[in-house]
């Protein structure tokens, strides 16, 4: 039964960015707070990024991904909220007290007033390269993700996609590879504009409308490959040293499809409230779907905002509508003072 465990007001499901920062929020509110994640470590999708730059987020000059995942973890951390790894949440039940049940493919369960789902796509999975015998080149020269750019300085580099990450890694590398290709099948970019029209006025040689057909190589490497244009059919045939592919992220969404919630497109669709249509299970981030939706890290920590504040209200009808500012906001008071950011004598 579930009377052995132990009742949280607020679980939340992902621990990426909006997870992180839900999380955080979540203490400001003095809710007794759990984060569930799938890997071993919170950090989410933005650990196959740690050298991108991010530069959209309010308040911090351009820093890397490893970076601000980092400062996230700690902030994250700040009210110590509990926190469970290597665990996917796949079941869930609502009892008649109106509290939840979450099951985890492993068995484990976990007993909460609301949830708050911060899963992004999904467990992530990468979109890999169609060619049959591509991964063998996995081990050595065909990179899903850029982990250091330096490994690539001098080298002559592929890149296969045109997402906010394809352009983002070839802005990065044009200064210090030999040469970059960026292979696209569309005309138009996905990146942000200022960062395409950065890469299309550089030395980065774009080829639209184009894929990659073929991988040539000896033994586990790379050494050719060959480019297509997806309407003519004419080809090139390129020298390579690395090959980089992001086709995006292919997310395993099956259990909340189970679930019963109200879906479109692979995400959760939410209300004002970020509240789904089960009364209490609110989604913040990439997961959520709702009018006018920013799909940028800076906005999924107003979903996150939003959605604690309203679990904040399902629990209690009485309290304040929205949490304090922080510098008003008695949570912070002696841990200002910890910091000597405050005086005994002055007010917050």
């Amino acid at each position: 039964m579930f009377e052995d465990l132990e009742l949280y007001d607020v679980t939340i499901i992902g621990g990426g960015p909006a997870g992180m920062y839900t999380a955080f929020y979540s203490g400001m509110r003095d809710l007794k707070t759990k984060v569930i994640e799938f890997n071993p470590e919170l950090g989410g999708r933005i650990h196959y990024y740690p050298e991108k730059i991010i530069w959209d987020v309010g308040g911090l000059t351009p820093v890397t991904g490893a970076q601000l995942m980092q400062q996230l973890i700690q902030q994250a951390q700040t009210f110590e909220p509990d926190l469970v790894f290597n665990q996917q949440i796949t079941g869930l039940e609502r009892l008649d007290n109106g509290n939840f049940i979450l099951t985890a493919a492993t068995g484990e369960r976990h007993y909460t007033k609301t949830a708050i789902l911060c899963m992004g796509y999904g467990v992530p999975k990468m979109a890999k390269l169609e060619i049959e015998g591509a991964d063998r080149y996995e081990v050595t020269n065909l990179h899903y993700t850029v982990q250091e750019l330096e490994i690539f300085r001098g080298r002559r580099v592929v890149i296969s996609g045109g997402g906010n990450s394809a352009v983002d890694w070839a802005n990065a590398l044009e200064p210090i590879a030999a040469s970059v290709t960026v292979v696209h099948r569309r005309e138009e970019f996905g990146g942000h504009e200022r960062h395409v029209a950065q890469m299309r006025q550089s030395r980065v040689d774009v080829c639209t409308l184009c894929g990659i057909a073929e991988l040539h190589g000896c033994g586990s490497c790379i050494e050719e490959v060959t480019i297509a244009h997806l309407e003519t059919g004419e080809s090139i045939r390129l020298p390579v040293d690395d090959v980089i592919v992001n086709h995006g992220m292919r997310a395993d969404l099956d259990a909340l499809k189970q679930w019963g919630l109200e879906m479109n497109e692979g995400h959760v669709v939410v209300d004002e409230k970020m509240e789904s249509n089960i009364p209490g299970i609110f989604a913040a981030g990439d997961l959520a779907q709702y009018p006018n939706k920013v799909r940028l890290i800076a906005g999924s920590f107003t979903d996150g905002i939003n959605a604690v504040n309203n679990a904040k209200l399902r629990i209690d009808p009485k309290a304040d509508k929205v949490g304090y500012v922080s510098s008003h906001n008695e949570r912070f008071k002696e841990r200002n003072k910890a910091l000597g950011l405050v005086g005994d004598e002055q007010k917050i």
